[in-house]
């Protein structure tokens, strides 16, 4: 099924697979690589993104990983507004995601730097997120921190229905891998995955170098990238609409070669 999102009056067409960018004004997260503090880093990297075929820039500020520190609503908002001031320099016509659970921090995002996309990793905890992204207009992703597929669509149909009812209109679902789910579990949804299509809205996977690779192979997240490509392939051909990646070059080859067998089926 193609899907197409409204970004701000511009139309991005999911026809084809597309492929989120990660980048993270964090110093924290589980992933070293993604760690962009300094102004030349943060830029270098939001071109990277572009130049290697990312559609999306996907800008987080607040880690996510288990047993990160909190960080308070006004350091986001600090980390954000440094990261998102100089990507909107350098991309001024970039796709911006930002990666939050907060309503003031996604309102800030979007009225100040124009971030057309919110990633919500919370399942919606806050009611006022939802209140939030449908004020504002843009696509939201909605992650699900449910450990069964059962489980997850029970909720996805209670939440979706809620946005609808809010008047939201663009809905991507993340199945959380990571999120409150075992290794077994998250193996277990992932060989389930085009299940969720039932549900006909886009489908975000974000996979890449998490634990659930390079644990179950004993081996490091720097060392991960070849499980993550094993996997992205895996979630593509199940129905992925988006690939939330550290290596983007890798994700968009993995795209290219994997929409072909999608389109033609061999027999």
């Amino acid at each position: 099924m193609d899907y197409t999102l409204n970004i701000h009056g511009r139309l991005l067409e999911l026809d084809k697979p597309r492929v989120m960018g990660i980048l993270n004004v964090t110093p924290d997260s589980f992933y070293a690589g993604s760690r962009k503090q300094m102004e030349r880093e943060i830029a270098s990297r939001a071109l990277q993104i572009v130049e290697e075929g990312g559609t999306i820039i996907d800008v987080g500020a607040c880690s996510t990983r288990p047993g990160a520190d909190e960080t308070t609503e006004a350091e986001e908002m600090n980390r954000l507004r440094f990261g998102l001031d100089i990507i909107h320099r350098e991309l001024p016509d970039a796709i911006l995601s930002v990666d939050t659970f907060r309503p003031d921090v996604a309102r800030m995002a979007v009225e100040e730097f124009g971030a057309g996309i919110i990633n919500d990793v919370s399942e919606g905890a806050s009611p006022a997120i939802f209140r939030m992204v449908v004020q504002l207009r843009v696509p939201y992703v909605l992650t699900s921190v449910q450990p069964t597929l059962r489980e997850m669509l029970l909720s996805f149909a209670e939440k979706v229905q809620k946005l609808r009812d809010l008047g939201a209109k663009d809905i991507i679902l993340d199945p959380g891998f990571g999120f409150g789910k075992t290794l077994e579990q998250n193996y277990r949804l992932l060989n389930e995955l085009e299940k969720l299509s039932v549900m006909e809205l886009p489908l975000l996977v974000g996979i890449s170098r998490k634990s659930m690779i390079y644990k179950l192979l004993g081996i490091t997240p720097e060392e991960a990238l070849n499980g993550t490509t094993v996997l992205n392939t895996l979630s593509l051909m199940k129905g992925a609409s988006i690939l939330r990646v550290h290596d983007v070059k890798e994700a968009v080859e993995c795209c290219k070669l994997t929409r072909l067998l999608n389109d033609n089926p061999l027999k």
